[in-house]
């Protein structure tokens, strides 16, 4: 788990060499351990080296085959080096803690190099095979085996690898640069053209390092955030920015940038091997990868909601690390009411920590915490998606007090089927575009199409250019024109988009605490089984623990049935509700006076993107009861507060300077 970076001239023209440390800096949050920059393909000296290291390594302890000529430190700034590439690395030292995993790394010839993050769990099958072939090995990183990997298979490396990862690799052989993304998007990998140059990175702060790159909204992503609380495909709510998509990769080569899509999901049913012989297999897959999952040189712990997708995930890894660290976070529910006041899962998380005997810690949200959180949970997302989530950016800070990595639930209800109530509104359409209509008016979770000239200014809406969500909608759902099943290609639908969102996320509050988050059951070959199961071993009306046929139990009947006997009943048969806080309440009681003074001052108002009549209706109808308008206010709230961290001038420079102390 690290922050990468790295600049690439597409004109030819020689870069500006300490440009990719500002980059670097930008994101040292994801990587406190190591750092290290290299400045490739030179540009017009035949004298000039074919690599210059910018960082200075500790000579007893580096690669032994990195001891020649050019290691050290860079010249001084003043004299110019002529390259037309730099790469970046801020280092997260989880495998292999010694500097022989120091990145960029390079191979053996230095012809290929690469800057690197994230987990690759079959490296050690991977790494065998390679050995197998003649390659030779100086560290015990994932790092390196995908160096070796790329030499032996070329770009196709990318549809070997298990794992979580972004990286960026130079083949100096063919003067080729490769970016690539994992198949679900769990890494992120952002990047812009300025100036003739491609520049990426981990996190769209570290873009904002090159002053060139201007900061303006992204008017289509706008219309497309206030109607899905999402943003899909590469677009970003930063004009310029894109967000490479899960399952890409991109080569640039002589300054052509070419796109291809290695991987999508698929969701079409295959054999039915039966129920017990498909048990039997889930569970050897889930115990299988939580074991791979545990893999680490420093200390790993895990998230326990009180749900069942963490309580599977800790029942498992408690097997294999005694006294296991697990954390939770509840809500202080004085003055909550309705449906809202079964928010607080600690008592559920507190019963599994006891049955499976793990080192609990937790904490207890309230209401006054988020005027001190939210500029932070922004200034450490900067991608607007899905819902409230400042819990989740103090319950890594928790977990990140005691561990290094942490095990994650992110991605149970997605691959398991775990919102059948969502999934009914797709049943019986009878075509594609039945199927679109219907789950497209489900999904405009804020602001509906009929109110979007009313909600938005006349001068946001000219500059969107007539950008309709639909289109965004109808293009992402275009993998699934082939799925028979209606409710399948919800599944496909809501893996696309809202996963991709919740893992964006996910990333980002666990490494502003410098915490790595993994999450198992995103493991390939659990997706690749369970996303081709039939449909009843997904969602089960008749379960016989389910006699009401309630359809909030009705879904991830296989696994619920895989964890019989490990999970208690309580849990297992515990309707679902997210990490999410009694925000309802809140912005109608103790929040509200916080929320009118933020979304009701001059500064908010006078920005354009909305009109003032429909901010002021949405508040009053909420705060009077009339309608739920929960998501619609912290969307408010979160890009007001988005705008004045990364779009209001000195503003942001200050705010930066505030927020990392």
């Amino acid at each position: 788990m690290c922050g990468i970076a790295g600049i690439y001239s597409l004109t030819g023209q020689a870069i500006e060499p300490f440009e990719i440390t500002r980059l670097c800096d930008a994101q040292a949050h994801r990587g406190p351990d190591d750092a290290g920059c290299v400045l490739l393909a030179p540009v017009g000296r035949a004298s000039e080296p074919r690599w210059w290291e910018l960082t200075a390594l500790d000579r007893a302890r580096a690669r032994p085959d990195l001891q020649t000529r050019g290691l050290g430190r860079a010249r001084p700034s003043s004299e110019k080096l002529a390259y037309r590439l730099a790469l970046g690395h801020r280092r997260l030292s989880i495998l292999d803690l010694s500097m022989a995993g120091h990145q960029p790394m390079t191979n053996r010839g230095r012809t290929v190099w690469i800057t690197y993050n994230g987990e690759i769990y079959n490296y050690l099958e991977l790494k065998k095979e390679l050995i197998e072939k003649g390659y030779e090995f100086f560290s015990a990183t994932d790092t390196e085996v995908i160096l070796h990997l790329y030499e032996e298979f070329g770009t196709a490396c990318v549809e070997r690898l298990n794992g979580m990862f972004a990286f960026a690799l130079w083949d100096d052989r063919s003067e080729t640069l490769m970016l690539a993304r994992d198949r679900y998007g769990i890494k992120p990998l952002y990047y812009a053209e300025v100036n003739g140059s491609l520049v990426f990175a981990s996190e769209v702060k570290a873009l904002f390092a090159m002053q060139e790159i201007p900061r303006e909204v992204n008017l289509p992503a706008l219309v497309d955030y206030f109607t899905f609380q999402n943003t899909f495909g590469e677009a970003t709510l930063f004009k310029g920015v894109h967000l490479l998509e899960p399952g890409h990769a991109v080569t640039v080569k002589d300054g052509r940038i070419e796109r291809r899509r290695y991987w999508d999901f698929n969701f079409e049913p295959q054999e039915d091997l039966g129920e017990e012989r498909c048990r039997e297999r889930l569970r050897f897959l889930l115990e299988d990868t939580i074991k791979r999952q545990l893999i680490s040189d420093v200390p790993v712990g895990a998230y326990l909601s009180g749900g069942m997708d963490s309580g599977s995930i800790t029942a498992l890894a408690a097997n294999s690390i005694p006294r296991l660290m697990t954390f939770t976070g509840g809500f202080d529910l004085t003055n909550v009411s309705g449906f809202e006041a079964g928010f607080d899962e600690r008592k559920d998380a507190e019963v599994l920590s006891a049955l499976f005997k793990t080192e609990h810690y937790q904490m207890v949200f309230h209401a006054g915490d988020l005027e001190w959180a939210l500029p932070r949970v922004i200034w450490a997302i900067e991608d607007l998606r899905v819902g409230m989530c400042y819990p989740y950016y103090y319950t890594a800070r928790l977990a990140g007090r005691f561990v290094k990595v942490v095990l994650a639930g992110t991605g149970g209800d997605e691959i398991f089927a775990g919102y059948p109530w969502r999934y009914k509104v797709a049943e019986g359409a009878g075509s594609h575009q039945d199927f679109l209509a219907r789950y497209y008016r489900y999904w405009n979770r804020l602001v509906p199409d009929q109110q979007r000239h009313t909600f938005f200014s006349p001068e946001a809406l000219r500059m969107a250019r007539g950008h309709d969500p639909y289109d965004t909608f109808r293009r992402v759902t275009e993998g699934a024109r082939t799925i028979t099943e209606p409710i399948r290609r919800a599944l496909y639908f809501e893996a696309k988009t809202f996963l991709h969102g919740l893992l964006v996320i996910e990333d980002k509050l666990s490494m502003a605490h410098s915490l790595e988050s993994r999450v198992p059951l995103l493991d390939h070959a659990i997706v690749d089984f369970v996303t081709t199961l039939p449909t009843r071993y997904l969602i089960n009306y008749q379960w016989d623990k389910n006699p009401s046929g309630d359809e909030n139990l009705a879904g991830k009947y296989l696994f619920r049935r895989v964890m019989e006997g490990v999970l208690p009943d309580q849990i297992l048969l515990k309707r679902k509700q997210g990490f999410s806080a009694p925000e309802q309440s809140w912005y109608q009681g103790p929040l509200m006076n916080y929320v009118k003074a933020i979304l009701l001052d001059r500064k908010t108002l006078s920005r354009g993107f909305f009109q003032e009549a429909s901010i002021r209706r949405t508040l009053e109808e909420h705060l009077t009861g009339k309608a739920n308008h929960r998501l619609l206010i912290w969307s408010l709230l979160s890009f007001e507060f988005w705008n004045r961290l990364f779009m209001d001038g000195d503003g942001f420079r200050s705010e930066f300077s505030a927020l990392r102390s």
